[in-house]
């Protein structure tokens, strides 16, 4: 594949680009990842309402821009670049595409203009608190909402939550519901990644209104394994940025540094180590692009390409963080530099929608390889 950007995009990538080098600097991370919300809220209205970078990848009729996945993926990119502490993801990238795939018309049309304009920040709760992500949360026969949801990124300050949930039959559903509604309990968690807070949400007796059942109730298994593809997606495009944005670090660190009367940057041993650095930023972005373009090209092979895209940009982001840390030597480990955010985000990352080992065996089982005792 030769990939290129168009015209449009490469405007794109120059605008948010350039908006975060003023507003992403370090100094504006610590104090928004500092802050109660765990993010800036003028901020926020800034990229998602006024930039409409909220409705990169939604239809028009959504008060979306119609650039799709790739679109979206160069978002995310830059964003990462800077470790951008956002509900961006949770709310777009996560909850929007969830009510995208399972709504009807008219329930994607009362509830995606308010996230696409930020007015609602949406999070999506779909998973347990078990070591393997299975959901915890059941809805019965009265339609009431029983159980807990965990590993949650800004749940507390979603105004929405879709809800994962197994009926009496033990079909998957998802439910729309205000994230203030009787019965709902929101525990904000004090986590490594402090630049994107999690939550665990209880559900004890909620009640759920018949057309906040994405779908009118019909099995949305599918929808949500969607959703969490185009999530693994996003994650990987996150990923690129992070290792690209602490790859730059290291490299000016090493250019400014000297040792033995010449810059670090020089020594062969330290060139070998980010120039490897650097192939798995390239490759970690090609992946996360080649995925992001089989969502737009609708391609059968989203879910292995999604895999491939979240593995690999994982491993290359940890790795980048982990070299990053040792080639700044001693300030790498201390909590005024940056080397340390980077590192515990990729970290966090690399669970936040299973880890790389359980992408590759989702790998295996696709291609059909079978299991060696």
């Amino acid at each position: 594949m030769q990939f290129t950007f168009s015209e449009e995009e490469t405007l794109l990538q120059e605008s948010v680009s350039g908006f975060l080098a003023t507003h992403g600097s370090s100094a504006a991370v610590r104090k928004a990842m500092e802050s109660d919300l765990g993010y800036d809220p003028a901020l926020w209205q800034s990229i998602v309402g006024e930039m409409g970078m909220g409705g990169i990848a939604f239809p028009a009729r959504l008060g979306g821009a119609e650039m799709g996945h790739v679109g979206f993926a160069i978002a995310m990119m830059e964003m990462g670049r800077v470790l951008l502490p956002s509900p961006y993801f949770s709310s777009i990238g996560l909850a929007a595409q969830a009510i995208l795939n399972a709504g009807t018309e008219a329930q994607q049309d009362t509830l995606l203009p308010a996230i696409v304009t930020g007015e609602t920040i949406a999070a999506l709760a779909w998973r347990g608190l078990e070591r393997t992500p299975a959901i915890a949360v059941r809805i019965d026969q009265n339609g009431q909402l029983n159980g807990e949801a965990g590993f949650v990124p800004y749940a507390h300050a979603a105004g929405l939550l879709v809800v994962a949930a197994l009926d009496a039959a033990g079909k998957t559903v998802l439910a729309a519901i205000p994230a203030d509604a009787p019965g709902v309990t929101i525990e904000r968690h004090v986590s490594m990644d402090l630049t994107r807070p999690l939550a665990t949400v209880r559900f004890a007796g909620v009640a759920v209104a018949q057309d906040r059942i994405l779908g009118n109730g019909t099995d949305a298994s599918a929808a949500l394994a969607r959703s969490l593809d185009l999530g693994r997606i996003a994650l990987a495009a996150e990923n690129a940025g992070g290792a690209e944005g602490v790859l730059d670090l290291t490299v000016a660190y090493t250019k400014d540094r000297v040792q033995f009367g010449r810059p670090i940057g020089s020594f062969q041993a330290l060139k070998h180590r980010m120039a490897d650095m650097m192939v798995e930023v390239e490759t970690a972005k090609t992946g996360a692009y080649y995925a992001a373009c089989v969502v737009d090209e609708e391609s059968d092979e989203l879910a292995e390409a999604a895999a491939i895209a979240a593995s690999y940009s994982a491993d290359a982001f940890m790795g980048c963080a982990g070299n990053a840390i040792q080639l700044h030597g001693g300030i790498g480990f201390t909590w005024e530099h940056d080397a340390h955010l980077f590192f515990k985000r990729a970290r966090a990352n690399a669970v936040l929608l299973g880890d790389p080992t359980s992408q590759r065996v989702r790998i295996a089982d696709m291609i059909g390889l079978e299991k060696v005792a």
